[in-house]
């Protein structure tokens, strides 16, 4: 039997409780601090906000048999530095991973380069949003050798629509929560990161290595 396949979550940790999370499958994570420190002990990578549990549960709804990797950069709310992201994705690359899932970016083009170095040195397939909500551009998902991934109300949750620059179009809604209506859900380009991701790992769609694109 082939060694399953490692996704690294950057986002705010996972709750292993959730009844949509395989905890059987979550491999002990890392907090990673403002300053690119770490934290590594039984509570680090508990979600407090959220979204992490929301974006894993995507994944695992599709690559159920994947070993996930949470790597917790959000504390209190949905913002993380530079300097946090990048040492979380080295810590993935060091800690094998094959795919790390980023729905998350900054708009802020002066970290591009530090991003770029990044992705050169890591051996997992990044996969980040090419925009933010607003439609900035958003780093690293304007990198090259990013799986890019852009959002579209119309895509059926589970499938993709690619387009002619290489970009991952898919749905904004996560895995659905019984009685709770999908608007009020957590939902955006988060999930439709979180899917393309979950259908790469699962070998359900082909990715190029340079399916990103240049600023």
């Amino acid at each position: 039997m082939s060694e399953r396949l490692r996704i690294a979550v950057i986002d705010s940790g996972v709750h292993p409780g959730h009844p949509h999370i395989i905890a059987s499958h979550l491999l002990p994570g890392v907090s990673v601090l403002a300053d690119g420190t770490m934290e590594q002990d039984e509570t680090a990578t508990l979600d407090r906000v959220g979204h992490g549990t929301a974006v894993t549960a995507a994944i695992q709804e599709l690559a159920p048999d994947a070993l996930i990797l949470p790597i917790r950069v959000f504390r209190e709310g949905l913002r993380a530095s530079p300097r946090a992201l990048i040492a979380a994705m080295d810590w993935a690359s060091a800690q094998g991973a094959d795919f790390c899932n980023l729905s998350l970016g900054t708009t802020n083009p002066a970290h591009a380069d530090h991003f770029a170095a990044a992705l050169a040195r890591s051996t997992a397939r990044v996969v980040a949003p090419r925009t933010a909500a607003d439609g900035a551009p958003c780093w690293p998902g304007m990198l090259a050798d990013v799986i890019a991934v852009g959002l579209d109300w119309d895509v059926a949750r589970g499938s993709v629509r690619l387009s002619a620059d290489g970009l991952y179009y898919a749905s904004g809604y996560p895995r659905p929560i019984d009685g709770v209506p999908q608007q009020r859900n957590l939902h955006g380009i988060s999930f439709a990161t979180a899917q393309v991701t979950g259908l790469a790992a699962a070998g359900l769609i082909e990715v190029n290595r340079d399916s990103g694109a240049d600023p």
